[in-house]
């Protein structure tokens, strides 16, 4: 999402830009699939918010505990729901027409910069291009990460992500995180009257049993809510998309000259419910920057350097909070009752969650 955007700013702006993605629009992506309000601003101005598909206006979060004990509170800001299956293909279309060059079902296998020219080679499965910027905006994890030998690839990391769409008595309104013995669940509403399902799993869980449904029918639905979501609900995949390795250790922000953006450069855990406007604000500031240098003839180590300022300027806190909630709430069976008790029956704990993981409109 945040190449996507920054792709399309970029083009209007007269920056002559390729995007390289290694699938074929419209696909799904394992996310929680709702955006906080704070984006609102930027999308309409910019013409990026989708309202051809009348995305479901989100203001009330529902948090429940593992026993299913519940409480309800009013988001202040708020947010809305779609699918990254329609979005990402709305922001696609948009970059095609403004004049992106996209390359679809092409991988990139390697980044290279030759200091001596002060230019990059991308070598992807088909082709070698040479570029004087490269963003790296690859989402959580890829061939990319390993190739750059980045930090965080030298840990192993211990959760599985799992998404569904499926059809089922949920008010368009309402965002709900379900907590289960070693993860939790978010569920909302996205376009044509369907609902996001997405959870967060501890490695070992899956280990235990045979496979996800297993998982699923022992752990998850410990929490009752959630056995009544799954028994209640017509589910529309063949079968559920899954991601490994799932890292929220910290990134390099610029590595080899590469601008990382999204969730390359910092993924906030997904009980914060901000990955998606984090991208798009990511994208919105790594093109704004590129934008700058270019018409004041800056250099690349201005470019670099205030990229980095900016971003830990915006993001670095959000994400430390969010580092610090899931440890908790992934640590001992013992530590995450407590931390969804104290949220659950004090409210004001939650909001001051959701106060330190968002940020204002931009």
């Amino acid at each position: 999402m945040a190449g996507l955007i920054a792709s399309i700013r970029l083009v209007r702006a007269g920056v002559s830009c390729t995007l390289i993605e290694k699938k074929k629009y419209p696909f799904h992506r394992v996310c929680g699939e709702y955006i906080s309000n704070e984006t609102l601003p930027f999308l309409k101005r910019e013409s990026l918010f989708p309202d051809q598909f009348q995305p479901p206006a989100i203001n009330r979060l529902q948090l429940s505990s593992v026993s299913g004990k519940s409480t309800e509170l009013l988001l202040d800001l708020g947010g809305f729901g779609i699918s990254r299956y329609a979005f990402d293909n709305f922001l696609y279309q948009l970059a095609m027409r403004d004049g992106a060059q996209v390359l679809l079902e092409e991988e990139v296998k390697e980044v290279m910069y030759a200091k001596s020219e002060d230019i990059f080679s991308v070598k992807t499965n088909r082709n070698l291009f040479t570029s004087s910027l490269v963003i790296g905006a690859h989402g959580k994890r890829s061939r990319i990460d390993s190739s750059l030998k980045r930090k965080f690839m030298q840990k192993h990391s211990p959760y599985v992500g799992i998404k569904y769409h499926i059809r089922t008595n949920h008010p368009d309104d309402l965002i709900a995180l379900h907590n289960f013995n070693g993860g939790y669940c978010g569920i909302s509403n996205v376009e044509d009257g369907k609902t996001t399902l997405c959870y967060l799993v501890h490695r070992d869980q899956v280990k235990r049993f045979k496979g996800i449904h297993e998982v699923e029918e022992t752990v998850l639905f410990q929490n009752p809510l959630l056995k009544s979501i799954f028994h209640s609900s017509d589910f529309l995949f063949d079968k559920p998309e899954t991601i490994n390795e799932i890292s929220f250790e910290e990134k390099e922000l610029v590595l080899n000259h590469i601008l990382m953006a999204g969730d390359a450069a910092g993924m906030i855990a997904p009980l914060c419910g901000n990955g998606m406007a984090m991208a798009i604000q990511s994208g919105k500031l790594v093109s704004d920057l590129i934008i700058q240098a270019r018409n004041e003839n800056r250099t690349r180590v201005w470019l670099e350097s205030s990229y980095a300022k900016q971003w830990n300027s915006i993001f670095s806190n959000r994400l430390r909070t969010g580092r610090l909630i899931q440890h908790y709430l992934s640590g001992s069976e013992w530590s995450s009752r407590l931390s969804i008790g104290l949220a659950v029956n004090l409210p004001w704990v939650a909001r001051q969650i959701i106060k330190r993981t968002h940020g204002p409109e931009f």
